[in-house]
């Protein structure tokens, strides 16, 4: 009786009876050499579960594009990518433009907050709103540069140097005289989103940054901005 091998599982090749006599010592051959499909391999398969969405994935010449920030700016940037848990509870990937010597603390401090489970909606360059910081307030997302000035009033804001952050704008509003941005945005401690004092506050705080909560009078609740030096020629 004709037979030909099979590697079953891990198991050693066993032979089976129906195939030609010939060329069986050929297909046993490539039974032995041929890997199974073992339990152990498959385990090792990537999880596409665990992959974190992606919210933004651009280079830094895209997120500048359009930008009217001067060269001597533009080239103090840098583009960084982090991850957070967004308000439908998973992993997310975006990105975040800031000055290029505050680029591994924001990484850190985005860990942080990561770490931390701290809801983040989103984190897209401005770019992606042609440069509209009400249109990016009005979506919550959370931003780094932008080249405009201060709210109400004359001057580069820090974001025009990317020296601050702006964090779920909806939930954490800027309040000055009455007046509140973005239009719609309401604070409500209970509200997942909001940033009170503790995790995410100290993860800013410790690295030498400062909160818009802790401002005198008006209150920018979404901002935080790192005090020092400006982008020079």
């Amino acid at each position: 009786m004709s037979w030909r091998c099979q590697r079953i599982g891990t198991s050693a090749p066993r032979l089976l009876t129906g195939a030609p006599a010939a060329g069986r010592r050929l297909v046993c051959a490539l039974a032995l050499l041929l890997p199974s499909a073992s339990s152990s391999s498959l385990s090792q398969l990537p999880n596409r579960s665990a992959l974190p969405i992606v919210d933004s994935r651009i280079a830094l010449a895209q997120a500048l594009k359009g930008s009217r920030a001067p060269a001597r700016i533009r080239r103090s940037l840098a583009i960084v990518t982090v991850r957070y848990i967004s308000f439908d509870g998973k992993r997310h990937q975006g990105q975040v433009v800031v000055r290029k010597d505050l680029a591994r603390e924001v990484a850190a401090i985005f860990r942080d907050l990561e770490k931390a489970r701290f809801p983040i909606k989103k984190v897209v360059p401005v770019v992606r709103y042609g440069w509209s910081d009400d249109r990016s307030m009005a979506d919550n997302n959370t931003s780094g540069f932008n080249y405009r000035n201060k709210p109400w009033e004359r001057g580069l804001s820090r974001h025009a140097h990317g020296a601050a952050i702006d964090i779920n704008p909806m939930q954490n509003p800027y309040v000055r005289a009455g007046k509140r941005l973005p239009p719609g945005s309401k604070r409500n401690p209970r509200a997942r989103g909001t940033i009170l004092e503790g995790p995410v506050v100290r993860a800013f705080i410790r690295r030498g940054w400062r909160w818009g909560g802790h401002f005198r009078g008006e209150k920018d609740w979404q901002h935080f901005d790192k005090p020092g030096r400006r982008a020079r020629e």
